[in-house]
């Protein structure tokens, strides 16, 4: 009797469309700190564009056409993000955790957690 698996393929599985892309690892904290750096000085350095220049069709990784939407949802996400990179980089750490504290210190004391203790 023959192994009912000797026909079963023992390679990894292939995937048609997306062959060519390779898989990204998980990027390290000082990659992604690189990158926001980048897209920081791209931010401040990029000129404004104006509307008389013709917009270009965008395509994906894939070489596909994106369409109206899909591109009018990708300009916001970048607008989007290029605000929020813009913003991070305005106020310093320090900066950033007195406004907390302020923050923190504004609020009631409904908010404090209240000290328990089963001996008093």
């Amino acid at each position: 009797m023959s192994n009912e698996y000797q026909h079963v393929s023992k390679s990894k599985l292939k995937l048609k469309n997306e062959s060519d892309i390779k898989i990204s690892k998980k990027r390290s904290k000082k990659q992604k700190k690189k990158d926001m750096e980048k897209q920081i000085r791209a931010v401040m350095q990029e000129p404004p564009r104006t509307n008389n220049e013709p917009p270009t069709p965008a395509t994906t990784s894939k070489g596909r056409v994106l369409t109206k939407a899909e591109e009018s949802f990708k300009k916001m996400q970048e607008k989007m993000q290029n605000k929020r990179i813009v913003e991070k980089a305005q106020m310093t750490h320090k900066q950033r955790v007195e406004q907390f504290n302020q923050h923190l210190d504004s609020l009631t004391e409904h908010f404090d957690i209240p000290k328990v203790s089963w001996t008093k």
